[in-house]
């Protein structure tokens, strides 16, 4: 039954990130020709925007090596978006040779992170990143940012909101169109989510330019959304199945399923363009590739039952 809530927006974008942020945490490697099936699949059941892989070196990332080859094979389906993850110039440089519009790059909101993760300090990573996005911009490109640990950070422990706040504003200055906040260990609360938003718009930051971007580890990935809703925000990151954590933060575990945020937006009366039975489909079909059930409630609920 839809029963809408007073103060919601009327429809929602879905930014899909389980073939980039979910299978970067697996430990196998998944074929590339998984990998499209499992984009193409995606797209079939009316995600739009579908964050394809990353230009990471594959050193660090080998899950995602073979970045190139899969946006080779890819059917890239019309009205659809396929952005990619790119770390730095070379990234942008990979990106630009394979016919990419839009890309993502991933700061952190505090230093110990940024050190983990990128081998910089936060003002050394927004260094690296400036001429980045510039020529991204230039290209026409769009250029969403992440901030990692905007609520908390496994080493350093609570995260002060202006000192998010402070790393947000930097790189939405750089030329950033869109900013993704990540509760990257899944600490974070309702109340939290909306003081940080709330923050964000006194710093001078349009509502519309936030996504949200949630991690489960302590249940709280629902609830945290709905309260990004009700401040406003109308795109929220989620992965097919609940895959997904951070190969840098162990105690991250999995993405918001997307089943599962889109069963509730679809209660809440909320548009989103999505076939919940062919997503959750889709990823019974990927849980099965990688040989465990998928962790999304709604897929286990929709998933047919053994007699």
């Amino acid at each position: 039954m839809r029963v809408p809530l007073e103060g919601l927006p009327e429809q929602v974008t879905i930014y899909e990130v389980g073939a980039r942020d979910g299978l970067q945490n697996e430990s196998a490697i998944v074929p590339v020709e998984v990998k499209a099936e499992f984009i193409t699949r995606l797209s079939e059941a009316g995600l739009a925007t579908i964050e394809a892989t990353s230009f990471v070196h594959p050193k660090w990332v080998p899950q995602l090596a073979d970045a190139e080859e899969l946006l080779g094979v890819l059917p890239r389906a019309k009205g659809v978006r396929y952005p990619v993850l790119v770390p730095n110039e070379r990234g942008l440089d990979r990106a630009l040779s394979a016919g990419i519009e839009e890309i993502a790059i991933i700061g952190s909101a505090t230093e110990t992170f940024a050190r983990r993760n990128l081998n910089r300090t936060v003002d050394e990573s927004i260094t690296m990143f400036a001429p980045v996005v510039s020529r991204a911009r230039a290209e026409g490109m769009t250029v969403r940012a992440y901030v990692s640990m905007s609520f908390g950070d496994p080493w350093e422990g609570d995260v002060p909101i202006d000192q998010v706040v402070s790393v947000a504003t930097r790189l939405l200055n750089l030329g950033c169109t869109e900013l993704s906040l990540g509760d990257t260990i899944g600490v974070g609360t309702p109340g939290h989510v909306t003081a940080l938003i709330g923050a964000l718009r006194n710093a001078g930051v349009d509502v519309g330019r936030i996504a949200v971007h949630f991690h489960d580890t302590y249940g709280q990935a629902l609830a945290n959304t709905l309260a990004a809703l009700r401040c406003g925000v109308t795109t929220v990151d989620a992965s097919a199945g609940g895959l997904g954590g951070c190969p840098y933060a162990e105690s991250a575990t999995g993405n918001l399923a997307t089943e599962d945020l889109v069963w509730m937006l679809v209660g809440l009366g909320i548009e989103t363009g999505v076939d919940l039975t062919k997503l959750a489909e889709t990823s019974r079909w990927m849980a099965g590739q990688l040989g465990r059930p998928s962790p999304s409630r709604v897929v286990q609920a929709l998933s047919p039952k053994e007699k």
